[in-house]
């Protein structure tokens, strides 16, 4: 497996929470926590490709040049619906200037292929060198999921350097598949697990992650 653009993020807080959002005796109120303060590791590593500009600041003292976020960029934050959801809230907080586009699918369990029910992204894209997205799902799986995302993106010319996937578990098998279509795509996951068992769950994972955060 290549994980030349797979940024795998283990820091002493991620693997804290990752060890409790994996425990089953973690109720979801203790998963969302966990879950919520893996992700804004996860977003702060991604927002790294952000250009900055320089912006005239008076401190109380002084008045300087700061580098801060174009302000010219459209950033958008696209959570795969529904355990996705649990990102919005973080990025938000970090990103308040980005756009929530939301993406419907769920998978089908025979096939394993995603089914759409709902795409919030019906959106032109003029500039779309100017276009910074963020695909957000806990679990990447089979990847099939993450797929029709980022060509929901990709075929309105946006760059694939400009579209991250960001995760927070993710199997080999969804790892090869993402690549195999979008060899250049940058993955930023907390944990690459053994494999996916016949269902199509990552072992040994979380079980199902929206079932988990949202209790259901």
């Amino acid at each position: 497996m290549n994980l030349k653009n797979v940024k795998i993020i283990s820091n002493p807080v991620v693997l804290l929470n990752l060890c409790t959002m994996r425990d089953e005796k973690t109720d979801s109120q203790g998963v969302r926590i966990a879950t919520r303060k893996i992700t804004r590791c996860l977003l702060y590593e991604a927002s790294k490709n952000l250009p900055l500009v320089e912006k005239e600041v008076k401190t109380p003292v002084a008045t300087f040049n700061a580098k801060t976020i174009d302000p010219e960029i459209n950033l958008i934050i696209s959570p795969i619906l529904r355990a996705g959801l649990i990102f919005t809230d973080e990025a938000i907080d970090i990103l308040p200037q980005a756009c929530i586009r939301h993406i419907g699918m769920y998978r089908d369990e025979k096939t394993l292929k995603p089914v759409w029910y709902y795409n919030k992204v019906p959106m032109d894209a003029p500039n779309p060198e100017k276009f910074y997205i963020y695909i957000t799902d806990p679990m990447l799986a089979t990847g099939n999921s993450l797929l029709e995302a980022i060509k929901l993106y990709a075929d309105k010319g946006i760059p694939i350097k400009n579209i991250k996937c960001i995760c927070i578990i993710a199997a080999p098998e969804g790892i090869k598949n993402i690549q195999k279509h979008y060899p250049d795509i940058e993955i930023i996951t907390a944990a690459v697990d053994e494999g996916l068992n016949e269902k199509g769950y990552i072992i040994p994972g979380m079980g199902d992650a929206g079932d988990r955060i949202f209790n259901t």
